[in-house]
């Protein structure tokens, strides 16, 4: 159950970035309503990492919440913000999902 809800923290940390991205394209009420959201994703995502790592090793629980955070962030980014996408983005963005995929498989919980 932890697990799924270390998924779900890594979701809002995409969430936040990507509200925090919107804040820096936008102005006026529009922003403030997207640092809002910045600010409500951030609260979630800390509060159910912090409720994962009660039972997950720190070490693995950040790990992969920062890299389920990176990776959707990227994504996010190439679909939604016309980020730049190149054979190695692709490339290393799969590497690091092989990592996260790894330390969920070879931790004792």
């Amino acid at each position: 159950m932890n697990w799924i809800i270390l998924i779900i923290a890594g979701l809002f940390e995409v969430a936040f970035a990507s509200c925090l991205g919107k804040v820096k394209e936008t102005s006026g009420t529009t922003m403030y309503l997207w640092f809002g959201g910045f600010l409500v994703s951030l609260t979630i995502s800390m509060l159910l990492l912090i409720k994962a790592t009660q039972t997950l090793p720190i070490g693995t629980a950040y790990a992969v919440w920062t890299g389920i955070g990176a990776v959707g962030t990227v994504l996010m980014g190439i679909f939604f913000f016309k980020d730049p996408v190149s054979f190695w983005r692709i490339f290393f963005i799969i590497t690091l999902v092989g990592s996260i995929i790894g330390l969920k498989a070879v931790s004792s919980h």
